[in-house]
């Protein structure tokens, strides 16, 4: 069993937006590995950040991507910073990973001032910046399909994600 596709992408690249919609449209469940960790810990990423630290949330990451890549059928939209650890990379490898890419604008624009976000706590959008540079060759190291969504609505993202992952 593997997902129907992993989506990858920087904060604000719409994984989760796109997914529900590219989950429905192929009759497939969604999920969100940041929403399971969330549940998991019983709390809120921003609380996991500051009660166990960056660390920490990124081994509970790790776990809950080597499970759902193994265990989960669906459409399935990673954390931005899943990407950063190795075997995560490696994982990743012979699964349908679709990368959002975004630009610092557009990014900026879906996620605001990174409230509840707690890479983006102080100077958003320097950070942002900075992660867009560390992380892209990281996707696209990953990415077996990149979809540019900037200034473009879900409308027209979505149904370009399926016709890729049908073609």
């Amino acid at each position: 069993m593997a997902p129907a596709a992993v989506l990858v992408g920087v904060m604000g690249a719409g994984k989760s937006t796109v997914g529900a919609a590219v989950a429905q449209a192929l009759g497939v469940p969604f999920a969100d590995t940041d929403t399971i960790i969330e549940q998991r810990a019983g709390k809120p990423i921003p609380e996991i950040f500051v009660d166990e630290g960056e660390a920490a949330f990124r081994i509970m990451e790790r776990e809950v991507v080597t499970e759902m890549l193994a265990d989960f059928d669906g459409v399935l939209a990673l954390g931005g910073g899943a990407i950063l650890d190795d075997s995560t990379r490696k994982l990743l490898a012979g699964h349908t990973v679709v990368y959002l890419s975004v630009e610092l604008s557009d990014a900026l624009k879906r996620v605001g001032l990174g409230a509840g976000r707690p890479l983006l706590a102080i100077n958003p959008r320097a950070t942002l910046k900075y992660l867009l540079e560390q992380r892209r060759p990281l996707y696209l190291e990953v990415a077996t399909h990149t979809v540019v969504t900037d200034g473009r609505e879900l409308a027209e993202i979505a149904p370009e994600v399926v016709a890729l992952l049908a073609g």
